[in-house]
């Protein structure tokens, strides 16, 4: 027992106080943490942003006749824009008020990305 204390007050007085000036501090180590985040930003952040400023873009032209469907998966026609609310026919004689930042895409989006067959 006591020659393992006196190994461990050996191995501890061999170490040195400090480390040596410039090694391991500083800007130098944030330099790993920085390049993590502008990575992080580009491939995360960056896109998300986008995507979110063409779907407000949407929101903003939604008018009377588009055809839309809603976050929830429910298909239909705008019959009225409200500040907030639209009035969208999802059957005959059935229109639903949603909220517009339900409406996730317009039909003619979706139609736009589809590739032309020939």
């Amino acid at each position: 027992m006591i020659a393992f204390v006196i190994g461990l007050a050996y191995a501890d007085s061999a170490a040195p106080a400090c480390p040596p000036a410039g090694v391991g501090g500083g800007i130098g180590s944030m330099v790993p943490l920085l390049l993590i985040f502008v990575v992080f930003y580009f491939l995360l952040i960056r896109p998300q942003q986008k995507e979110r400023k063409v779907h407000k873009e949407m929101l903003k032209n939604l008018v009377k006749g588009d055809n839309v469907i809603t976050a929830s998966g429910i298909h239909g026609t705008i019959v009225e824009v409200q500040d907030d609310i639209c009035k969208i026919k999802v059957a005959q004689n059935v229109i639903m008020d949603f909220s517009k930042s339900t409406v996730t895409l317009k039909k003619n989006q979706i139609d736009a990305t589809k590739p032309q067959a020939k």
